[in-house]
């Protein structure tokens, strides 16, 4: 026989329940929504700032108020060790109904059976470029939540006061950083040496109508002639002394208040994603705008989604968990909620319905995006770490800052990488 609860027992047990109450966890109650009312528990789980979990808070509570037949189960951290507990729960079969995908695994995820279809959910209004970087072999298995756009961010107040505009081609580029630099301090310059940035490259590369240098074909893509044409270019300024030295490029560190070479003004320019622009804003609040990336043959830019929902194909609640979703994307009650805690909402009429409420911040990040899209790329996630890739790029950094630092010429580091493509596959 069970001994009986002590009082003390008791009143914890009832706070808890008011706990779980007010922080948008329900609990379960027997049986399902489709057994006469019963309570569906999603457990969903993301990450983000404190901004976002408040905000997705309130649209849990919103939904769940809404739909009585559903309550949720919300985990959420910091992005820092995110994808591997994720890993972690998939690995024990544990993963939640919902959880927060991003490009960078996606393609893993989809192509080994971990992500449930969602091409269900309607995503008329959702641009289609914006849907393809969510898409495997024909099905969308990712839901982008948040529009974003690889562009350029530049300190507008710099170039405003010296005369000039960011460049609008990659030949106007490279002859504007020989041109400002007799301008700028001697520790000054329009960029740093972007011999070894990857993501540069492959805009470059892009802008060049060769394609992407990865993508999630999980082929080698890199095209000899651009690869080295863009090698030769940035060792020509590094020569001339016209990009930050590579000491100091490799110094860099993203939105950091003393390590951003953009934040302390030793750079005018650097390639940025469009809902970058809000955490560079708030360290140089006023002087810093959006473009374009410099154009070739064609647009170098990328149109993609700043995180996306996805639904564990071992869900018990998929319809609901897709239910959801169709709610989260696709109406105004929610967007009016989350405003822009995952970026520009992904809906085009949601974005109208909201845009009066949009800060500076938001028109420049929207400004970028409405640009990109007009002709710029749907974003490749990439291959993922299949085949020898997680080597492969790990070799790669090794090999181009060698090539940065003068260890080796740009000849002998296509041979290496043409070396490493060898053990793909």
């Amino acid at each position: 026989m069970r001994k009986r609860m002590t009082a003390s027992l008791l009143i914890l047990l009832m706070m808890g329940g008011t706990l779980s109450a007010c922080s948008g966890v329900k609990e379960e109650e027997a049986g399902t929504a489709d057994g006469g009312g019963a309570t569906v528990k999603l457990r969903i789980m993301w990450w983000g700032s404190q901004a976002r979990h408040d905000a997705t808070l309130k649209a849990l509570d919103a939904y769940a108020s809404a739909n009585p037949g559903v309550a949720f189960e919300p985990e959420y951290q910091s992005f820092d060790g995110y994808q591997d507990k994720l890993s972690t729960m998939s690995a024990g079969k544990n993963t939640p109904d919902l959880f927060q995908m991003d490009a960078a695994w996606f393609n893993d995820w989809a192509s080994s059976g971990r992500l449930e279809d969602l091409s269900s959910i309607p995503a008329a209004d959702i641009d289609t470029s914006l849907l393809e970087t969510g898409t495997y072999e024909g099905k969308l298995y990712a839901m982008p939540l948040g529009n974003n756009a690889w562009g350029m961010i530049y300190n507008k107040t710099m170039m405003d006061s010296l005369g000039v505009a960011p460049p609008t081609t990659w030949d106007e580029f490279f002859q504007l950083a020989r041109d400002i630099k007799p301008k700028l301090a001697k520790d000054q310059y329009l960029s740093k040496d972007l011999t070894a940035d990857g993501a540069m490259y492959m805009s470059y590369q892009l802008s060049m109508g060769k394609g992407y240098s990865l993508s999630k074909d999980g082929k080698f893509h890199y095209d000899e002639a651009t690869w080295k044409d863009w090698m030769n270019k940035w060792a020509v300024l590094r020569q001339d002394k016209l990009a930050a030295p590579p000491d100091v490029t490799v110094s860099d560190k993203g939105q950091d208040a003393q390590m951003d070479l953009l934040v302390q003004k030793k750079i005018l320019l650097k390639g940025a994603h469009a809902a970058e622009f809000g955490g560079f804003d708030a360290l140089m609040p006023g002087d810093l705008a959006l473009t374009a990336l410099p154009r070739g043959a064609q647009a170098s830019g990328w149109l993609k989604a700043s995180m996306y929902w996805s639904v564990s194909p071992n869900s018990k609640h998929k319809e609901e968990a897709k239910k959801f979703i169709d709610w989260f994307v696709n109406s105004e009650e929610a967007a009016a909620i989350l405003g822009t805690s995952r970026g520009i909402p992904v809906s085009r009429t949601v974005v109208e319905a909201i845009q009066q409420n949009f800060t500076a911040v938001d028109k420049n990040a929207l400004g970028l995006i409405e640009t990109v899209s007009k002709d710029g790329s749907a974003f490749d996630p990439g291959p993922g770490n299949k085949g020898g890739w997680a080597n492969f790029t790990k070799e790669y950094d090794n090999i181009v800052q060698s090539i940065l630092f003068g260890k080796i010429g740009i000849d002998e580091g296509w041979e290496q990488v043409v070396g490493l493509s060898r053990n793909l596959g």
